[in-house]
C-alpha cells in the first residue's frame, strides 16, 4: 500500500507545503497520544504543539458553523469566547465520527489546517507568539510536523481569536 493511499491528509499537507516553500521538518515516531509524551519524542515544549479541535457552534445571530479551533497544546480552549468570537452563543466540541468527516482524521491526528471551506479555521495568536516553530500531528499518530509559524500563517490564512482559556478574565 502506498504512503498517499494510507495517509491521504499527511501527504496533502506535505504537497501544500512544499508548494509554498515553507520551512518544515517531518519526525516520524512511535504512535503517541498525550501532547506531553508527543513533545518529549518531538524535543520540543508541549506550548509548541498546534492541538486541532473541531466544534460546533449554535445560537445568536448565525446558523450552525462548523470551526477547527487551534491552540497552544497546554492551554485549554474556551468554547464560550470561541462561540461569541463566530456571532454564537453556544460551542461544543464534535464528537469522534463528526470530527472525522469535517477533516479525514481521527481525534489526535487532526492537523491545523483545513481542507473544507465549511470547516472555518480559528487560531488563537498565542500559539505563533510564543514560538517561532510549531508542531503537530499531521494526519497520523506516528509522524510529526515541525513547521515554521510564519510559515504557518501565512499558508492556512486563519481567523485570529484569542480563544484560550484565560485565569483571570481578562
Amino acid at each position: 500500500m502506498t504512503e498517499s493511499a494510507s495517509f491521504p491528509v499527511f501527504e496533502a499537507l506535505c504537497r501544500l507545503l512544499d508548494r509554498h516553500q515553507a520551512t518544515y521538518r517531518v519526525v516520524y515516531h512511535a504512535n503517541a497520544g498525550k501532547s506531553e509524551e508527543v513533545a518529549r519524542i518531538r524535543g520540543t515544549e508541549v506550548g509548541q504543539g498546534a492541538k486541532a479541535l473541531v466544534c460546533e457552534i449554535t445560537g445568536g445571530k448565525t446558523p450552525e458553523l462548523a470551526v477547527l479551533a487551534v491552540l497552544p497544546a497546554d492551554r485549554r480552549l474556551d468554547l464560550k469566547r470561541l462561540a461569541e468570537s463566530m456571532g454564537g452563543t453556544k460551542g461544543r466540541l464534535a464528537d469522534p465520527d463528526t470530527a472525522f468527516r469535517r477533516t479525514g482524521c481521527k481525534i489526535g491526528t487532526i492537523p491545523p489546517f483545513s481542507f473544507s471551506p465549511e470547516l472555518i479555521l480559528v487560531v488563537d495568536p498565542e500559539l505563533a507568539e510564543r514560538h517561532d516553530i510549531i508542531a503537530f500531528n499531521a494526519g497520523r499518530l506516528d509522524a510529526s510536523i515541525l513547521l515554521d509559524s510564519r510559515d504557518y500563517l501565512s499558508i492556512s490564512q486563519p481567523r485570529l481569536e484569542r480563544i484560550v482559556q484565560r485565569d483571570n478574565n481578562d
